[in-house]
């Protein structure tokens, strides 16, 4: 007869976890750590010879999920299985990958008109390293070829399209041909289109990134990114070591939140599309209104190659108002419906002002540069009723 345990370590050790029954939903694995069964099992986990989770930043049943999610939706119906990773944040997706990529003396070439906390990272935690940039215009493949051979020491092309925040579009499949030319690493950030849009991975780009705390979560009640490669090789051998190391990993709460969000990604993405076409058209004929960046407008630069690369043109547009910073901070106060946040991809219609909000200490010369103007004004529309949203834009007009 077992002899029967003390109080104390009864209320230490519970009952034996039932496994004869099968959850309907992802449970969350809230635990630090995973037991062996036998040392002998163990040192297999270990040395990777036997499958199983050894310790939840290296590894973790509901991250490990929402990865392999993220990962199907980027490779689905491409003829190949992707490979992925969860991280914290998108900016950890990109430090990581990057990181585990790039060694000293190498250099990055990108876009001008790049997210800022990415060109940050470039410039003050990578430059430091011996890992430099430079950035050049990305729809003209000549300028691209040309950095190319003059910088022998580029090993990777990094670009968002559609660019954050003037939508600029890139033509994937060209720039991977050139970049593999030149022995480069392709790497993307999808995450303004999510793959339900565009699958790079398909246009021969090598590794995806995602801040999967905009449109693949979508509700804005999670913070985390993802690494998605073609070659899961790579992915094991040069990412996920330093993942480890750097301890970037994505915890289980938010892996979880992620992964629930996802199920809802095609039809959300359906009406945030729907919606921002009408809100550009809208925007379009507006005598106060410059310009409107959105690729599903002929109008814009990129809409052919959109048109070749995306299943549909996106939640996200920009536009110019005629009045310059002012107009800009006018319209931004009188907004009732959307809401004033850096943020992007929730349910909800979000308004950001680049010049007074997220690119408000980059000089302005070098925002004008790159089409970030005084009265440009970035929408990340939402799945409400069109209606109400083109009202709200039309009152913050003050028309």
């Amino acid at each position: 007869m077992k002899k029967q345990i003390g109080f104390g370590s009864l209320c230490v050790h519970g009952p034996e976890e039932q496994r004869h029954t099968r959850p309907h939903q992802l449970p969350i694995y809230a635990t630090s750590s995973f037991c062996f069964d036998s040392i002998e099992q163990g040192m297999e986990v270990f040395l990777g010879n036997q499958p199983g989770h050894i310790y939840s930043r290296f590894g973790n049943p509901t991250v490990d999920a929402a990865a392999g999610q993220v990962a199907r939706l980027e490779s689905h119906g491409a003829g190949f299985e992707a490979s992925g990773l969860l991280t914290s944040s998108g900016m950890a997706a990109i430090s990581t990958l990057l990181m585990g990529l790039l060694q000293p003396g190498d250099a990055i070439l990108t876009q001008g008109n790049l997210y800022g906390g990415t060109t940050a990272l470039f410039r003050e935690i990578l430059q430091p390293l011996d890992i430099r940039f430079q950035a050049t215009g990305l729809g003209r493949l000549d300028q691209v070829e040309t950095c190319l051979k003059k910088n022998p020491g580029i090993r990777l092309l990094f670009f968002e399209t559609p660019a954050n925040p003037t939508l600029d579009c890139f033509d994937m499949a060209a720039l991977a041909e050139l970049a593999h030319k030149y022995n480069c690493i392709v790497v993307a950030d999808n995450t303004f289109a999510t793959p339900y849009l565009q699958q790079p991975l398909r246009f021969g780009v090598d590794f995806v990134i995602h801040s999967t705390t905009k449109y693949l979560n979508g509700h804005g009640n999670s913070t985390a990114g993802a690494i998605i490669g073609r070659d899961e090789g790579q992915m094991q051998e040069a990412v996920l070591p330093r993942l480890k190391l750097l301890g970037t990993n994505c915890n289980p709460w938010d892996a979880w939140l992620l992964y629930n969000g996802l199920k809802t990604l095609e039809v959300r993405m359906e009406r945030h599309c729907r919606n921002a076409r009408q809100l550009a058209q809208w925007l379009h004929r507006h005598p106060d209104v410059e310009k409107v960046n959105y690729p599903g407008l002929e109008s814009h630069p990129g809409h052919e190659v959109a048109k070749k690369q995306m299943r549909d043109f996106g939640g996200m547009l920009s536009f110019e108002l005629k009045g310059g910073l002012e107009a800009g901070k006018r319209f931004m106060n009188r907004l009732q419906l959307a809401t004033l946040t850096p943020t992007l991809g929730d349910v909800d219609t979000l308004a950001l002002h680049p010049a007074s909000m997220s690119h408000i200490s980059v000089p302005r010369e070098v925002r004008l540069q790159y089409g970030i103007t005084d009265g440009l004004v970035r929408i990340s529309t939402g799945i409400e009723n069109i209606e109400d949203i083109i009202a709200d834009v039309e009152g913050a007009m003050g028309g």
